[in-house]
This record gives structure tokens, sequence and C-alpha cells, in this order.
């Protein structure tokens, strides 16, 4: 349920919107169901979130201005860290620190994770926080992927809500994993064929 997200994210002006576009009646009763608080995650987005290895992170400057930037990691390396909360190690990179300063100075965030292959979409919005490997080292090693090396800090997300997506307008893309395996079934057939042709065609001596 999105009623939070939708709570949160739409404004006066959006809402004028969707009256002129004909879908506030829709959208007005979800944003109205009953409870106060955050859209709790279930066993779908959690799975969903589990088998992504990149997602967009989003933050607020002080000044208010927009910053997106991309993490990504082992499939898995979001993880899950129980009621409502999501964590990912973080690593240095060129060493700007604009998303870990975006979140200390305020700490509302957005994730966006997408499925390309499948053509699903989940975003998310919640409120985050750094976590240093010197103070919380336990935590840390929660977020970290089992396969990924120590890092120096986490950044930890308490989710207020979420919606899932239509597929319109995604373009399948594939990674080259996902491409290989699903090349492994033509590639064992062609080395069958080609076997069965040495077979049928020896080389004369």
């Amino acid at each position: 349920m999105s009623r939070a997200y939708f709570h949160h994210l739409f404004g006066d002006a959006a809402r004028s919107l969707q009256e002129q576009a004909g879908s506030r009646a829709s959208y007005a009763r979800r944003e109205a169901a009953p409870g106060d608080g955050p859209d709790l995650l279930t066993e779908r987005e959690l799975a969903f979130l589990a088998a992504r290895d990149s997602i967009y992170l989003a933050s607020v400057t002080a000044d208010g201005w927009p910053y997106m930037q991309h993490r990504g990691g082992p499939p898995g390396f979001l993880r899950s860290l129980g009621d409502n909360r999501l964590a990912f190690a973080d690593y240095p990179g060129n060493r700007q620190y604009i998303s870990l300063g975006n979140v200390i100075a305020r700490s509302r965030v957005a994730l966006f994770a997408m499925d390309y292959p499948a053509r699903r979409r989940l975003k998310l919005i919640g409120h985050a926080r750094v976590a240093g490997a010197a103070d919380e080292p336990d935590l840390v090693a929660r977020a970290s992927h089992p396969d990924a090396p120590p890092a120096e800090a986490a950044l930890v997300v308490e989710v207020v809500g979420y919606d899932w997506n239509c597929p319109q307008f995604i373009e399948p893309r594939f990674t080259r994993a996902e491409i290989e395996t699903g090349l492994q079934p033509l590639l064992a057939e062609n080395a069958r064929l080609r076997a069965e042709l040495a077979r049928l065609s020896p080389v004369p001596a």
C-alpha cells in the first residue's frame, strides 16, 4: 500500500493536475487508506530489492538542489535490517561525499530500483543516516554484502513510503551475466550439433 508515499509526495499542484487529468478520485482513495505509519515493506518489495545489483539514490543539498547518484554491487548489496530499514555499504569513490553530506544536512532521500529485463520499477522515500565503521562496526557489517570488501560506512534508510510504477516506456536491458545465462541453451545446442557434424563428416586421413 502506497498511502504514506502519496501523502508525502502529492502537493497542491500535483493534486490540481490530477483533478484536471481525471485521476484524482482514484489517488484520493489510496491516499486516504487507513493507517498513520509508513508503508510497510512486504516480502514482495524485499525480494525485489534483494535481487537488484544497482539503485539510484536521490538526496537534497542544504540549498535545496536535488542530487542523484548511482549505487551498485553484487545482487543483494541492498540489505534489509528489518523494521522497514534498508542499508548498503558506502565505499569511497572520488571522495566528493555529496550524498553523505546531503544526508547529514537533511535526512530525506529517495531510492529508485529498476528491473530492466522484467520492466519493473520500485520507488521509495525515507530518512537516511550515515553509520561509520569506527562507531557502529556491527551495523556496517550487517549492511555489507558478504562478498564485498570492508566498508568505511553504511547508509541506513528508514523507509517511509514506496510505490510500484507501471512498465510503460521501460526499455528492456540486460547485464552480461543475464545474457550469458540466456545464451547457455543455445551454446550447448551449438556444441552438440558441432559434435554430431564432426561424427558424421570425419576429416579424411
